[in-house]
């Protein structure tokens, strides 16, 4: 049974006159999740923001978002998949499950399509439709809602149409590599025969030379004939696809989701990764600090640890740096540094060699005078 089913039998209709809103959702069709370049740049963003650390002022809420959201997942399929709808359909869904005045658990939907129901009281509902058919109708303040490219609808993120052609041109390069392939490890001719045959003999001449001399079990390559018929090659050059070309659409594809072709395939420098980080995972971060707080009546966040993604050199320098100064605890070091916490841990070591501003004078007064006696 569908974990949902619970949830969805408990939801009733809005009550009194409702008024459809002409705002719709269609998922993207699975034509661009099935591209191996749109699935693996959509891996690739979804891995990294899967990373985030979520942070609530309410200790059960934060267990949701670090831990597991509910009893069919953990913090990081809750986010891989959010990421995934996010990038795929511009539009992501999480239902909110609610017990009195807590949250017991988080659910991430992947509805085919969703249409928006005013009520008479004027409250705002979703009807989720998916794809086996079931359809349910959820209160939108349940609903944590991401959106991308928010632009041209009231209430959704516009849909990828500007990406269809690149996704065409790329599936019909791959058509076209996978059909050079093949040409190029056929051997074409003709089989001309010198006296008339029968058409049944001509095929089955034909059928046993192949057998015999076209297959793989013709490891030394030579085929032998007799007067009866000659063998002639035709020599056709297979159509080879760029590999500009493919990259080229590739790039685009890309392009279109933020992301370089280097965080796809993980070859990222340490400012690399900075700049994805900055420009894509940081405000989708905070559009998700913002709607899970506006809709969980909580303050929460969304981090990441930037620091663990650098290089080792980065991480030892920086805590040379700020370690003297009291700015991270002893735990915070060893965390940077892949080391298990210790105990005591948490405080916080200070070089003597500084002090605060307000006490710079006074230490300045005491230098002068001993330098005086």
């Amino acid at each position: 049974m569908n974990p949902l089913t619970r949830l969805f039998k408990k939801q009733s209709a809005p009550q009194g006159v409702t008024l459809e809103i002409q705002s719709g959702f269609t998922a993207f069709s699975g034509t661009a999740y099935g591209s191996a370049a749109f699935r693996s740049a959509v891996d690739a963003i979804a891995r990294h923001a899967a990373k985030l650390q979520g942070h609530a002022d309410e200790p059960g809420l934060e267990r949701l978002l670090r831990e597991s959201p509910n009893a069919y997942m953990t913090a990081y399929d809750l986010l891989y998949k959010t990421a995934t709808a996010y990038f795929t359909a511009n539009n992501a869904f999480i239902l909110i499950d609610r017990a009195d005045d807590h949250i017991r658990a988080l659910y991430p939907l992947s509805p085919a399509s969703v249409e928006f129901v005013g009520a008479n009281s004027g409250d705002l509902y979703a009807r989720l439709i998916f794809s086996d058919g079931r359809q349910v109708l959820l209160p939108y303040g349940d609903l944590i809602h991401l959106r991308r490219h928010f632009a041209t609808n009231e209430l959704l993120g516009s849909d990828n149409a500007p990406l269809y052609p690149l996704i065409d041109t790329a599936h019909t390069l791959n058509e076209a590599t996978g059909v050079a392939v093949k040409n190029a490890t056929n051997i074409r001719g003709i089989l001309k025969f010198t006296s008339l045959v029968n058409p049944a003999q001509v095929k089955a001449e034909k059928e046993l030379f192949v057998r015999d001399y076209l297959s793989l079990s013709n490891t030394g390559g030579i085929a032998a004939t007799d007067q009866r018929f000659e063998f002639i090659p035709t020599n056709t050059s297979p159509y080879s696809v760029p590999h500009e070309q493919v990259d080229a659409v590739n790039r685009e594809i890309f392009a279109y989701l933020g992301v370089s072709p280097k965080i796809v395939t993980g070859e990222y420098t340490e400012d690399e990764f900075a700049a994805f980080y900055e420009s894509l995972l940081e405000p989708l971060a905070l559009q998700m600090s913002l709607e899970f707080s506006r809709k969980c009546g909580a303050d929460i966040r969304f981090t990441s640890e930037r620091l663990e993604f650098s290089s080792a050199r980065t991480r030892i320098s920086l805590l040379r740096e700020l370690l003297p100064f009291g700015i991270i605890s002893i735990n915070e070091a060893r965390r940077l540094l892949a080391l298990p916490e210790v105990e005591d841990g948490d405080k916080r070591l200070q070089s003597l060699n500084y002090v605060t501003a307000d006490k710079a004078d006074i230490y300045q007064e005491v230098d002068n005078h001993e330098q005086t006696a």
